[in-house]
């Protein structure tokens, strides 16, 4: 079955800073509904710091401000989140608020306004992500500048939220999807997948790619630059921790923001879509241009994010500095989604071979998914990407035969906790290997288990239900020893494991 897709939204922060209120966010959401984004999947309007003061009732529940968050229908209380939650749903669309893990929001550092302590959650964690399960939101971003000035461990305090937001929801039945950003400072790649149980969740692996731009504030001359794009980018590759709807987040979209042109845009699209990243634009949708629309929901592009096998692109192949191939594997067998892309200064030819994409040297078709050009190819595909560009194609061929491992000692078909799954002398094509695991769950959830590889830090992976028949899930893994001396280890300490048949590797 499918794995759950990267979210696609809208936040707050890149164009209102912390001057949101009821007014910016619904002109965002009717925006959304009426400019073709909502019908090109896009479905969240993220409200982002700034919507609460700081101010806490005799109880500990958050007080909103009734100016900025007013009643908008009869029968409404003015200061009641559920409100502008009530309209974002009436336009077909989900909503998502913001917090942040420590005592002291991102508000201490105030981009603009007065400082604010106490916009966080720390202390509230149960009280506070149940008030946003009952007031309907689906989406929460959890910040992290209190849990930062308070060197706590982010590891430790992400769990605790994600088990606050379960908690939540099984009080309230309503779905909170999580959303960290640790900044990508503790590595969280190597512990956000899963992180306290969480079923889906997304993390940040770098800073904000640009300071708030607000059209009517002191910062509307600020631009967005796209090498820190690029930097982004490249901060958010960890291929083996993104699969089964775990996903590295490089931070919202630039696109459409002072600064970029319509060439840099569709760059930055294309790396987005590549990196599996989640798609949340950063730019007022009540100003944008149509050609950056045409580029937001250009179809093949946004189905290249959404792919259900839900991985993300490996660098393959950079005959000459800058010059780069990436290959993004595709739920289609034989299929692989290429961008070649050129960071240098010049247009350059970049040629992207079948044996770097792990596809057999046979015929093969490639589209262009920004031209919609097709043709016909025999072992490699070149084109002249202009400076600073991207050329993003999709190849179908063929597979190369993957060879299959059996665990030893056989695999147990029980449910499992505190136990291992071996599997030794595994060899594979190149040192980045597409490992697909045949497993059982028959249970009606997912199954977990972390897997370990030549004792590498672990990433916790998701296994659907299957019933009585048997599954398969992919993964890419870094197999960093010669020959046939790789070893990876299943297992799991607090879940039930799945029964692991066996393992492919391409």
């Amino acid at each position: 079955m499918p794995v759950p897709a990267p979210p696609m939204g809208w936040s707050s922060w890149n164009s209102f800073s912390n001057t949101v209120n009821a007014q910016i966010v619904m002109e965002q959401a009717k925006a959304m509904a009426a400019n073709g984004m909502q019908k090109a999947g896009y479905q969240y309007i993220n409200i982002d710091e700034g919507w609460w003061l700081g101010k806490r009732d005799a109880e500990g529940n958050i007080v909103v401000d009734a100016q900025a968050w007013p009643a908008m229908a009869a029968g409404e209380t003015a200061g009641d989140m559920s409100n502008i939650v009530r309209f974002i749903h009436s336009l077909g669309l989900k909503a998502g608020i913001y917090t942040d893990a420590g005592k002291d929001g991102c508000s201490m550092y105030p981009d603009l306004g007065p400082k604010i302590s106490g916009t966080g959650s720390e202390g509230h964690y149960e009280q506070d992500f149940l008030q946003f399960a009952k007031w309907g939101f689906d989406y929460v971003k959890v910040d992290w500048c209190g849990g930062d000035k308070e060197n706590l461990d982010p590891a430790v305090q992400y769990a605790e939220i994600a088990r606050a937001i379960a908690k939540a929801e099984k009080q309230t039945g309503h779905r909170l999807y999580l959303s960290l950003c640790e900044w990508g400072k503790q590595s969280p790649w190597t512990w956000a997948p899963h992180v306290g149980g969480a079923p889906a969740d997304v993390w940040r692996t770098s800073g904000d790619i640009v300071d708030p731009i607000v059209a009517s504030g002191e910062h509307k001359d600020r631009k967005a630059a796209f090498d820190k794009m690029l930097a982004n980018f490249d901060q958010g590759i960890h291929p083996e921790a993104e699969h089964t709807g775990f996903y590295n987040d490089p931070d919202m979209m630039v696109i459409g923001m002072p600064e970029f042109t319509d060439v840099q845009n569709w760059a930055h699209m294309t790396l987005w879509a590549m990196s599996g990243a989640p798609l949340l634009v950063g730019a007022d949708l009540t100003k944008l241009t149509p050609v950056t629309l045409q580029i937001l929901t250009r179809p093949d592009v946004i189905a290249i994010d959404q792919d259900p096998l839900g991985l993300q692109a490996v660098k393959v192949a950079e005959d000459q500095t800058g010059l780069q191939v990436w290959s993004k594997p595709m739920a289609k067998p034989g299929t692989r989604a290429v961008l070649l892309l050129n960071r240098t200064a010049e247009p350059a030819e970049i040629t992207a071979k079948s044996k770097d994409l792990g596809l057999a040297e046979t015929p093969s078709r490639v589209k262009d998914l920004w031209t919609g050009e097709e043709l016909p190819t025999y072992g490699s595909y070149t084109v002249k990407v202009p400076a600073q560009s991207a050329v993003l194609v999709r190849m179908e061929g063929m597979e190369l035969e993957p060879v299959t491992y059996r665990p030893d000692p056989p695999s147990i078909r029980t449910p499992c906790r505190g136990c291992d799954v071996r599997f030794s002398k595994v060899a594979a094509h190149a040192g980045w290997a597409r490992v697909l695991i045949a497993y059982l769950n028959p249970d009606r959830t997912a199954r977990y288990a972390e897997l370990r590889i030549n004792g590498q830090p672990p990433t916790a992976i998701a296994f659907p239900p299957t019933g009585a028949l048997q599954g398969v899930v992919m993964i890419e893994a870094t197999f960093d020893r010669a020959d046939n001396a790789n070893v990876l280890i299943f297992s799991a300490d607090h879940d039930t494991m799945p029964a692991i048949e066996t393992i492919a590797v391409q």
